[in-house]
């Protein structure tokens, strides 16, 4: 593919599906009230509702940022600590928006292997976090990433784990689903299995990364922390006026699978160029490959080639790099990237 753009830098460079594109499009028509009035809005708590087999509440959020840091203030006082993985995008990448969004919650950094947290670890920390003590910051909230930011997934029996210790400890569990399709693309299950049944108090259900345009939302599971949350949301500027553009899209997304479909195209992508990369001399997946991303280690001097030839991607080191399969990315692609990869490490070995 001579002269095209060969891009693995994140699933947000892609395109939007069609699908949404054309639900905007049927949503464009006639007037409807704002801030949530409206009959698409009304529509997708009852889509949500049939999806997740529970009753739920969805806010629609303009970014997956938002859905986070609202999600987390809604479920943790200012003098509350957030328990999340080192990778976690609430600790490395929203620039401490829980901590804003609550007024001054704490993020509790907790080990753990691919972005996954390791429950004993999350046992040890939460035991020796003073609970009740006036001079420590008092456990209010776990976050689960899923997918991670290192690409793995949590199988169901890990989420139930980490759900068991949070609520033996009092402690509301929050998902990080910017990826949440993926996940559940990869572990072939139902979206109920993975979330309330399992201990998942409220979700960041992402749409953003999976074909959509600016629409991501916050899913509640426990009707009391609706209340709450409403003003949170009203309060950090995040009701949507024509909330109904938001809605169409991710409704878009959960009618007819579409959602699973786009992220079985970026799953199906990552999974293929895994087995190219492992095929290569000089390469290590440094992480499982198990939703749409890889980590790549490789000599510097092996980056630095596709970097010459234009191969768009994130370098997390020197020697580590990280590819992002979009729903979009063309065969062509994966092939361009694999081929790249053959002529570097050849001239490595050469």
């Amino acid at each position: 593919m001579s002269g095209s753009i060969v891009d693995f830098r994140s699933d947000n460079t892609g395109a939007a599906a069609p699908e949404i594109l054309a639900a905007l499009a049927a949503a464009n028509h006639g007037t409807a009230a704002g801030y949530g009035d409206d009959p698409l809005t009304e529509r997708l708590q009852e889509r949500m509702g049939e999806l997740f087999e529970h009753k739920v509440h969805v806010f629609p959020v303009a970014t997956g940022t938002a859905a986070n840091a609202l999600a987390l203030a809604g479920v943790t006082p200012s003098w509350g600590s957030i328990y999340c993985s080192r990778e976690a995008h609430i600790e490395t990448s929203e620039c401490n928006a829980a901590g804003f969004m609550s007024g001054g919650a704490k993020l509790h950094l907790v080990a753990g292997e691919h972005g996954r947290i390791d429950p004993a670890a999350l046992e040890e920390a939460l035991e020796n976090a003073g609970k009740g003590l006036a001079h420590r910051s008092q456990p209010a909230a776990l976050n689960i990433v899923q997918a991670t930011d290192r690409g793995a997934v949590y199988r169901l029996d890990e989420v139930r784990e980490l759900g068991a210790i949070a609520r033996l400890h009092g402690l509301h569990v929050h998902m990080d689903g910017a990826r949440f399709a993926n996940a559940v693309t990869h572990l072939r299950c139902a979206p109920a299995e993975l979330t309330w049944k399992a201990g998942v108090d409220i979700l960041s259900f992402g749409a953003t990364k999976n074909g959509g345009l600016t629409a991501d939302a916050i899913v509640v599971f426990k009707e009391e922390l609706v209340e709450p949350l409403r003003y949170q949301i009203r309060r950090a500027g995040h009701v949507l006026s024509k909330m109904r553009f938001a809605s169409a899209q991710l409704l878009a997304a959960i009618e007819g699978g579409l959602w699973l479909e786009l992220a079985g195209r970026a799953n199906e992508a990552a999974a293929r160029l895994a087995t190219g990369i492992e095929a290569l001399p000089g390469l290590r997946l440094a992480a499982p490959v198990e939703a749409n991303m890889l980590f790549v280690e490789a000599a510097p001097e092996v980056l630095d080639g596709l970097e010459a030839e234009g191969i768009l991607f994130f370098r997390r080191r020197r020697d580590l790099a990280r590819f992002v399969c979009r729903w979009d990315v063309a065969g062509e692609e994966v092939e361009a990237l694999l081929a790249a990869l053959r002529r570097q490490t050849g001239r490595r070995a050469a």
